[in-house]
């Protein structure tokens, strides 16, 4: 599965779980599956950008296609933890997201959250 897989996958499961979310609680501004959608898509931007700008992520996140989603949760957290700057730098970028959630009461799933979940 690319990381592009990934982030598909988050984006959908995020919307569901969002739709969800809004429906409940109606009330929360800009807590619809739009609101989502968007803020999202502009984690997905600064993400591409960031790996387009530091190649030697860009190579690890490619070096994970064909590996299973355990092997690829291992080496991301392994990655991760072993380079303290990439992953303040790419919690940065995802924090759009994470505010969403906090905001709209719509955790991630816990198999989609990973390390910076």
């Amino acid at each position: 599965m690319s990381f592009r897989s990934l982030i598909g996958a988050g984006l959908i499961a995020s919307a569901a779980l969002v739709g969800t979310a809004a429906t409940a609680a109606a009330d929360e501004p800009n807590c619809t599956a739009g609101d989502l959608t968007q803020v999202l898509s502009g984690v997905n931007a600064g993400m591409s950008v960031y790996l387009f700008t530091h190649p030697d992520v860009n190579a690890f996140f490619t070096s994970l296609k064909g590996k299973s989603r355990d092997e690829m949760r291992t080496a991301v957290a392994n990655y991760l933890q072993a380079n303290p700057e990439v992953r303040d730098q790419i919690k940065a970028v995802r924090q759009p997201a994470a505010d969403f959630r906090a905001r709209c009461d719509a955790p991630m799933p816990d198999d989609m959250g990973g390390p910076m979940g």
